[in-house]
C-alpha cells in the first residue's frame, strides 16, 4: 500500500500583512480539502510543517486545522519540525501512517509567518538550526558563503554562474502567480555589487539570497486503494530522506554528501536517472544551493555546475527545467511551508493545471528539500496515474 495526492492548496507567498498563521493554514487547507473534493470527516489525520524557531508567538499551532470544519474536531493532528525541510517531513510522516495502514486520508500543510519579525529577527530564529557548539552566532548567509567560498577557491570564481541562476529563477517566477518577487532581475544587476544589490555574506549578495516570506500550502493524501475515488492521482515513484552531520567541520563542503545521497537513493527506488526527470524544484535557499544540487543530482560532474546554467541545461528550455516556480529565490521561502510548496507545485506540472508555468509533457517530476546546510535532505519523485 502506498499514498497518492489527490488535492492540494496554495496560498500567495510574500509580506502578506493582516494575515496570521492561523489565517494561512486556514486558506490552504480548505483549499485542498475542497480541490480533492473529499468530506473532511473522512481525515484520519493532520500534519502540520512548521519551523516557528520564535518566528511567531508561542502557542500549539498543531490544532489550528481543525478550525477549517467542526468534522475536524477530535482529529490527531500532529506538528512536524526539521529546519527548513519541514514541510517535507510532514508529507513523509503522513505517508508512513498510510503505508502503515493505519491512516486511509490525510492532510498535510506547511505553513509559516516569517515578516512579522525584522530581518535580524529572522536571522537569529533561523540561525538556531545550526549546530551552536561550533557555528553559533552564524547566520546561515554565512554559513553558505562557506561553501561558496569554498567552491570558488577549488574551480575559480563562479560569481556569474550564481548571478544567472538568480536571474533564471526570478525569470521563471514571471510565470507563477503566487510568486512572492514576480519582476526581471537581469543577469548584469545580479552579478554587479551595488547599494540596491550589496554583499551580504561574501561571495554572495542580496540577489544569491532567498526571501523572508509568508505563506502556506497544503495537499490530501489518500491510500491507493482509495485513490480512484479521485480525480488527480499522483503517486511517489521515490521518497528518500538521508540526514547528514550538523557541524560543518564534519563534512566536506564541495561534495554536498547529504543531498547526492538522497538523489542516488531515490533514483535507484525510481529505477531511473537524472536523464528520465521532465523537471525539478530544488532547494535554492542560495545560489550556490542550488549550483551543489546540480553536481549532487548528477546533472554534471563536480566542479562543473556552472555549466548547467551556462549551458542552458537548467532553463525552461533546457534538458532539466529547474525551478519553473522561481523556486525559493523568487517563489519565496516561508520555511516549513517550502517543501510542500515543491510537492504542490509538482502535482500541478503533472496533471496539467499549472497555468503560464506548465511544461508540456511533464511525466516525472523531482523535488529536493533540504533542512540546514545539507543535513536534513528529502527527494521525492512523482509521477501522475494516468486514465487507462
Amino acid at each position: 500500500m502506498d499514498a497518492k495526492i489527490v488535492g492540494w492548496g496554495h496560498t500567495q507567498f510574500g509580506r502578506l500583512e493582516g494575515q496570521t498563521l492561523e489565517d494561512l493554514i486556514l486558506a490552504a487547507g480548505g483549499q485542498a480539502l475542497e480541490h480533492a473534493r473529499i468530506d473532511p470527516a473522512e481525515i484520519d489525520g493532520i500534519w502540520l510543517g512548521h519551523f516557528n524557531s520564535g518566528l511567531v508567538p508561542d502557542g500549539f499551532p498543531s490544532y489550528l486545522a481543525l478550525g477549517l470544519d467542526e468534522r475536524l474536531r477530535f482529529t490527531a493532528a500532529t506538528r512536524v519540525e526539521n529546519a527548513c525541510a519541514s514541510g517535507s517531513a510532514a508529507i513523509y510522516a503522513a505517508r508512513d501512517a498510510i503505508r502503515s495502514g493505519r491512516v486511509k486520508a490525510a492532510l498535510v500543510i506547511g505553513a509559516e509567518k516569517m515578516t512579522a519579525k525584522d530581518t535580524a529577527g529572522v536571522t537569529e530564529a533561523l540561525a538556531g538550526a545550526s549546530y551552536q557548539a561550533e557555528e553559533a552566532g552564524v547566520s546561515f548567509p554565512q554559513i553558505f558563503a562557506r561553501f561558496a567560498q569554498a567552491y570558488f577557491q577549488a574551480h575559480g570564481d563562479r560569481s556569474a554562474a550564481l548571478a544567472r541562476i538568480a536571474a533564471k529563477n526570478h525569470h521563471n517566477a514571471l510565470a507563477n502567480p503566487l510568486a512572492q518577487m514576480r519582476k526581471e532581475v537581469g543577469f548584469e544587476f545580479c552579478n554587479t555589487v551595488s547599494e540596491r544589490n550589496p554583499m551580504i555574506a561574501a561571495p554572495l549578495r542580496m540577489t544569491d539570497c532567498s526571501l523572508i516570506s509568508d505563506g502556506a500550502a497544503a495537499l490530501v493524501m489518500v491510500a491507493d486503494d482509495r485513490a480512484g475515488d479521485f480525480v488527480n492521482r499522483i503517486g511517489f515513484r521515490a521518497a528518500q530522506q538521508v540526514n547528514d552531520y550538523l557541524p560543518m567541520s564534519r563534512r566536506d563542503l564541495l561534495a554536498f554528501e547529504g543531498p547526492a545521497e538522497a538523489f542516488a537513493r531515490a533514483y535507484a527506488e525510481a529505477g531511473i536517472g537524472v536523464k528520465d526527470l521532465s523537471f525539478a524544484e530544488v532547494h535554492d535557499c542560495f545560489t550556490i544551493a542550488e549550483l551543489l544540487v546540480y553536481e549532487a543530482m548528477g546533472l554534471v560532474p563536480r566542479g562543473s555546475g556552472a555549466r548547467a546554467i551556462d549551458e542552458g541545461i537548467v532553463t525552461r528550455e533546457g534538458a532539466l527545467p529547474m525551478n519553473l516556480s522561481g523556486g525559493l529565490k523568487a517563489k519565496g521561502h516561508p520555511v516549513g511551508a517550502t517543501g510542500v510548496s515543491m510537492h504542490v507545485l509538482a502535482a500541478m506540472q503533472l496533471t496539467g493545471q499549472a497555468g503560464e508555468m506548465q511544461l508540456p509533457g511533464a511525466e516525472l517530476g523531482c523535488m529536493f528539500n533540504m533542512g540546514g546546510s545539507g543535513v536534513a535532505n528529502y527527494c521525492s519523485i512523482l509521477e501522475a496515474e494516468r486514465a487507462a
